[in-house]
């Protein structure tokens, strides 16, 4: 009896030895460890200094990467945002992608770009309320802010108009047209019939260069045109007309062009 002690104690020391080499020895441990991932303590410490600072001292693609991770609880998000800043070249650029462009990018999903979407979608709609009830002639800046922001990565031609009323606030924003801006392009019974739905009694315009150089073209100048004296018909006036280019931009009234245009107007119409 006291050997058939002695020999299994010895048979369970020996099979103790082999799970100690066996690779499901430390199942356990592992199981406890479902959930984690390399990012993890990496995530939280990005978080922890936008609470602390904003995002000060944020590098572009850590930005993207708080933004995914918004989506993405289980996964380390660092490789995808730098592919993504790598293959649209700007924040801006990650910010004004398609949805299906940004789910090109390895480890960007329809799901984990929520984040992103959300952002730009949210920043637009701050901007926009700034203006909504204010002057922007005399809120040139905040007036800047919000077209530089929604049209300066644009790689098409946006064109969008601001309705006011009588005392030049703001009461609507609209992109009327997109596409390759022409004089053929751009229809002023449209554009009326918006100012019109809109009761305004003045309108500024503005779209992009996607070039980023915002110096008019021909067809610039002559849409501009048709536009100032289709609207005097009914007599709303045309304050402004604004092309954003790369951190510049070029205005029509500042150039002489809306004056010039307002007294042509005037003079085949006496």
């Amino acid at each position: 009896m006291k050997y058939d002690l002695i020999l299994y104690l010895w048979k369970r020391l020996k099979d103790e030895c082999k799970m100690k080499k066996h690779p499901t020895f430390n199942l356990k441990s592992k199981v406890e460890n479902v959930g984690t991932h390399k990012g993890k303590g990496h995530r939280k410490r990005l978080r922890d200094k936008f609470l602390a600072s904003g995002l000060k001292g944020f590098h572009d693609y850590e930005v993207i990467e708080l933004l995914l991770t918004l989506a993405t609880p289980r996964k380390d998000c660092k490789d995808a945002a730098k592919a993504a800043l790598n293959k649209f070249k700007t924040l801006q650029g990650v910010f004004e992608a398609s949805s299906k462009s940004l789910c090109e990018v390895p480890g960007i999903g329809p799901k984990n770009l929520f984040g992103i979407k959300l952002i730009k979608s949210a920043a637009d709609r701050y901007l926009e309320k700034r203006l909504i009830h204010k002057d922007p002639l005399n809120n040139s800046r905040e007036l800047f802010e919000y077209l530089y922001h929604k049209l300066r990565d644009r790689r098409r031609e946006c064109f969008n108009a601001l309705f006011l009323d009588a005392k030049n606030r703001v009461i609507s924003m609209e992109t009327l047209f997109e596409g390759t801006l022409t004089a053929s392009s751009v229809y002023p019974r449209e554009v009326v019939l918006a100012a019109l739905d809109h009761h305004a009694a003045a309108v500024i315009f503005a779209h992009n260069h996607p070039s980023g150089d915002p110096k008019p073209s021909q067809e610039d100048i002559t849409t501009t045109r048709r536009l100032v004296f289709a609207l005097r018909v009914i007599d709303i006036t045309v304050h402004e007309h604004i092309i954003v280019g790369n951190n510049c931009y070029f205005s029509f009234a500042d150039e002489g062009y809306i004056s010039r245009m307002n007294r042509e107007y005037d003079l085949q119409n006496k």
